[in-house]
């Protein structure tokens, strides 16, 4: 027995399937005539575990305050089943953290990319009820890095550009900036960023040249001048770092700086000579008490 308003609004439908056909009809809406209905049932719990997992997912916070959550594909070919999951996987987000959802698909070839930018609309042609736009990323809009001084500004980008023109002709090219721009990084940081290019590349053509790049690039973190380079990089850091102290603790204690005095202890690299400035200027009486 129909007992509440809401029930009826809805099993007029399964009382009399035609009327929607009908309905829709009057409103200019012209969907195909019905020949046929099945009865299922409306409860849609999954019974048995089912797994979907996004490659990664980031909750992203902005200045306006109105953050969104960002969900990230990788897409090496085309998929059918991926666009019946990817709406899916939107609709799911924004139930469960109630935030604006947004999906990239990251593709390595324009084929993919293109067919994976097509929106996915879900629903009849006459009345799509979800039409699903992704942000896809591949050869087709990622700049290319084959400077090395552009490269070296932005190490993820150029690591990017390097992963997803991998099969692009100019591979090369991007792969050798790379590798150079990996030389103004510290060695840790360096092999990551070398590992994440690898991976990245797969088994392409491309991965063998960027493994020949780095047996021979990385091989500069573990040479002497290298090794000499990074030793007086770690000194110069130490020194300002102490030059830096100095002033600060003069200015702590209430004295005025002046500006040759700041150029002078500012351009003092001994580190022992910066060490006793900074053990004077807790206790000096003035600024030229510290340099005497």
């Amino acid at each position: 027995m129909v007992k509440s308003s809401h029930e009826a609004m809805h099993r007029i439908f399964q009382k009399e399937p035609g009327i929607f056909t009908r309905t829709f009809r009057s409103l200019g809406i012209p969907f195909p005539e019905t020949v046929d209905v099945g009865v299922l049932t409306t409860d849609l719990t999954e019974t048995e575990p089912l797994e979907r997992r996004l490659d990664t997912l980031l909750r992203v916070e902005t200045a306006e305050g109105r953050p969104y959550l960002l969900a990230v594909e990788s897409q090496g070919r085309r998929d059918p089943a991926k666009r019946s999951s990817w709406p899916y996987y939107l609709a799911y987000l924004h139930a469960k953290y109630g935030i604006d959802p947004v999906l990239l698909v990251v593709c390595q070839d324009e084929a993919t990319a293109r067919w994976a930018a097509r929106p996915i609309r879900v629903g009849p042609p006459e009345w799509p009820s979800l039409t699903v736009r992704l942000m896809v990323l591949g050869p087709h809009n990622v700049p290319v890095v084959t400077d090395p001084s552009t490269a070296a500004r932005d190490i993820p980008l150029a690591t990017f550009s390097a992963i997803t023109h991998g099969k692009d002709p100019n591979a090369a090219a991007i792969l050798e900036a790379l590798a150079s721009a990996l030389k103004t990084l510290d060695e840790e940081t360096a092999v990551i960023f070398g590992e994440l290019t690898e991976l990245g590349l797969g088994d392409s053509p491309a991965a063998h040249i960027w493994r020949d790049l780095m047996a021979v690039d990385l091989s500069f973190f573990r040479s002497e001048s290298s090794q000499r380079l990074r030793a007086e990089g770690k000194a110069e850091g130490k020194a300002e770092g102490k030059a830096e102290a100095v002033v600060q603790v003069l200015e702590q204690r209430g004295f005025a700086v002046p500006e040759e005095a700041r150029d002078r202890i500012r351009a003092c690299a001994d580190t022992e000579v910066l060490g006793r400035w900074l053990a004077r200027a807790v206790t000096a009486s003035s600024v030229e008490d510290v340099l005497a």
